[in-house]
């Protein structure tokens, strides 16, 4: 829309001589290298032909869209009446006709005029909802009118209300008021618990601290920003400093107690049968437990911190051996993992884990030892009864030189032979053993 349309001009330029510039010489084109005569001819001098098609095959399939005739359009002043106005009062403004047909239906600016729905209420109800020793009815009834005339444009209102009021004043009037009447009117609370009105009260004095902090800050010169500016960012530094150091000590302490928990002997504290072992720790015993990738987190999961504490504490188990475990804690009554994971209930659910754990590796000792002695008994009884004890193999005898036969066999020796079934039932009993062991003889003794 401009001024040729409203004045209904042409929009062509004026005419105007216009020299004719020459045209440029076309360039020869010269045949590219590798495309034949023929080929090129058929392209029509331009090139290669696109390895893409350029037209979509949808389009080709259209019909050609019929030529609408030319609409002949002109701007008139015409009268007009907007639905915002009740007394019919009618303007002229400039419109777009269109083929001689002016434009019908209401004003385009008419659907912008809204108005606030301000409650009305009666005798009885004021009477019994709405009565306010710091306002009269009369100042009540001004109040409203002047709210459905002005549409709640507080600032006119109270330059239009008789009597010396603040906008504050008006506000909390107006809007306790209509909540007194919207929880009246309701059948239950619910109905009317989501209106803006019932959910948030207006607050005077908020409303009157903020204007004044608002005015303070606007009023400020250039320095005292600057000043605020620096205070803020000298605030911040501080801050970020303490956040550090903090965070530096938290790191150095869980670094020398994870040094101290370590026993001197080395022995791990599941091998300890004494079952309040870890009752005695203190609270940053049962912090260290707590794996470092959740330490550093600071926010996590209490149940996840507990899954890999169980985990850790039963690395050195077997698969077997946690599912013993488990079904102990099924056996008595506990649940795998605690219903309210507080902290204290954690930290008793890992020691009871712990204790049930230890039992076991007693009871596998236990069981190993008694296998060992069982066999040791069987042993004893399943040795032949020509075998001499081992206590009498262990005395040492007495050295006897044996005699040589004439050819050259020794005499005790063939009688060791013959005499080998009852060398020990005809010798007498063994002399009881001392501490020390006695010395052997030598043949010069």
């Amino acid at each position: 829309m401009d001024a040729k349309d409203i004045l209904g001009l042409p929009k062509t330029a004026f005419a105007s001589v216009q020299e004719k510039k020459p045209r440029p010489p076309k360039e020869p084109q010269r045949k590219p290298d590798g495309v034949s005569r023929e080929v090129y001819a058929l392209t029509g001098g331009v090139g290669m032909a696109p390895l893409m098609p350029t037209v979509e095959a949808s389009h080709l399939k259209r019909r050609p869209a019929v030529e609408k005739e030319k609409e002949k359009v002109t701007w008139q002043w015409i009268p007009f009446i907007s639905s915002a106005r009740t007394d019919n009062l009618q303007l002229y403004h400039w419109a777009r006709v269109v083929n001689g047909t002016p434009p019908t239906g209401d004003y385009h600016f008419a659907k912008y005029n809204t108005k606030a729905d301000v409650l009305k209420y009666t005798d009885e109800e004021y009477e019994k909802y709405l009565t306010d020793p710091a306002w009269s009815r009369e100042e009540t009834d001004q109040l409203f009118e002047l709210c459905e005339r002005f549409d709640l444009r507080f600032i006119v209102i109270a330059d239009r209300f008789p009597s010396a009021r603040s906008v504050e004043d008006l506000k909390s009037r107006y809007y306790s008021v209509t909540r007194a009447l919207l929880i009246a009117r309701a059948r239950s609370f619910d109905e009317v618990a989501g209106n803006p009105l019932v959910k948030e009260t207006f607050n005077a004095a908020h409303e009157t601290e903020r204007k004044r902090a608002l005015s303070a800050l606007l009023s400020q010169t250039k320095q005292q920003e600057q000043k605020d500016a620096e205070i803020l960012a000298e605030a911040k530094r501080i801050m970020e400093s303490r956040a550090a150091s903090k965070n530096a000590e938290e790191a150095e302490a869980l670094t020398s107690f994870d040094n101290a928990v370590v026993t001197a002997d080395g022995v791990s504290p599941l091998s300890h049968a004494h079952p309040s072992s870890t009752a005695t720790l203190p609270a940053a015993a049962v912090n260290s437990s707590i794996p470092a990738s959740l330490r550093m987190l600071r926010v996590y999961l209490r149940t996840q911190a507990l899954d890999q504490m169980v985990q850790a504490a039963s690395a050195s188990a077997g698969l077997r051996i946690i599912k013993r475990v488990d079904q102990t804690l099924q056996d008595l009554g506990v649940n795998l993992k605690p219903k309210v994971p507080t902290k204290a209930v954690c930290v008793e659910h890992l020691e009871l884990r712990k204790e049930i754990l230890t039992l076991l590796n007693l009871q596998k000792q236990l069981q190993n030892k008694e296998a060992e002695v069982s066999a040791n008994r069987e042993n004893s009884f399943t040795e032949a009864p020509s075998t001499p004890k081992r206590a009498n193999r262990d005395v040492d005898r007495s050295f006897v030189p044996d005699t040589v036969g004439f050819g050259g066999e020794r005499a005790g020796k063939r009688d060791h032979k013959r005499k080998s079934t009852g060398r020990f039932m005809d010798a007498p009993p063994s002399p009881p053993q001392s501490n020390k062991r006695p010395r052997k003889l030598k043949a010069s003794d």
